[in-house]
């Protein structure tokens, strides 16, 4: 069989593969529906190659011409894709201890990436060395609750970005996890680390408020569940409302589809996380009818 051929048709295996319907809503069959695709990936970690085919737990698994395939056979699908990062995108490999993220970011911008956030790694180059690679990412940083008012990175990153497809809003902004105690200080310098919940909060309401927002979009690097009161995704789920997903990283938690919890009022929302170093590219497929009631159905696709 022809690579081509081949790599198409897992494509269109994996985007069939654990297709999940969370019903959120529910919609009579004659109602016109608008479609937004949400692909995502996390912790990927500087792996640009597969896994061999000889590796214990992953062989001959992940990559990024394989995720780019699935990606562009995705988008062909439903042109109302956005593609998503959080955070973790550097160190893991010899290509950053060689490139220091260039190639990584070069990549990211060749595959259409929309948005990332920022993960304690990618400090580990220092602050320095994550703006030195910016020029190379053609794609938003978002980070709200990381203020780098006086460091090299004050003005690179947003708290948020708001995308339309097809007539639909949809509000992202990104929240990371505290430095102190994983990074060292040397290497963060004068970054501040302000509270998720509360800046989740003040976000959220702007987003739906003042821009009109009809899904929200967390991308998290504070990690999916802790067995002590650290604030994760679950977390802050119960603590704030109107998110719809939170797209979440750091813990390197292979979900085989979204968890469907409920939020501070009692609501449906969504979290997903698909593992770590490019080895599954999560999708979730939102369905919004006229009032802005959404459906939602996920899948993790294997790369």
């Amino acid at each position: 069989m022809k690579r081509r051929t081949f790599l198409k048709q897992t494509a269109a295996a994996g985007a069939l593969a654990g297709v999940g319907s969370f019903g959120l809503y529910s919609f009579s069959p004659e109602e016109k529906r608008k479609h937004i695709t949400i692909l995502h990936t996390n912790d990927v970690h500087s792996h640009i190659e597969p896994f061999e085919p000889t590796d214990a737990k992953f062989p001959n698994q992940g990559g990024v011409a394989r995720r780019y395939t699935l990606i562009n056979n995705i988008r062909k699908e439903n042109p109302n894709t956005l593609l998503l990062d959080a955070g973790d995108i550097f160190q893991g490999t010899p290509y950053f201890n060689f490139y220091g993220g260039e190639l990584e970011f070069k990549l990211m911008s060749k595959m259409g990436y929309d948005a990332a956030t920022i993960g304690n790694h990618d400090f580990d180059n220092g602050i320095d060395g994550l703006y030195a690679q910016l020029p190379h990412a053609h794609f938003q940083f978002l980070s709200a609750n990381y203020d780098f008012s006086n460091t090299v990175m004050d003005g690179q990153s947003k708290p948020y970005k708001v995308f339309t497809k097809d007539g639909i809003k949809i509000g992202v902004f990104g929240l990371g996890i505290e430095l102190e105690g994983l990074v060292g200080k040397k290497l963060f310098k004068e970054t501040q680390y302000l509270d998720p919940v509360e800046i989740a909060t003040d976000t959220v309401r702007v987003l739906k408020e003042e821009e009109n927002c009809h899904l929200v979009i967390c991308l998290s690097h504070l990690g999916y569940h802790y067995r002590n009161e650290k604030i994760s995704d679950l977390k802050l789920a119960g603590l704030t409302k109107d998110i719809d997903l939170i797209v979440g990283g750091h813990t390197h938690t292979f979900l085989d589809r979204p968890t469907v919890t409920k939020n501070s009022e009692g609501k449906n929302m969504l979290i997903n996380q698909v593992g770590w170093a490019g080895l599954n590219l999560g999708r979730i497929d939102f369905y919004l009818d006229d009032s802005g009631k959404s459906s939602a159905e996920g899948t993790t696709i294997l790369v």
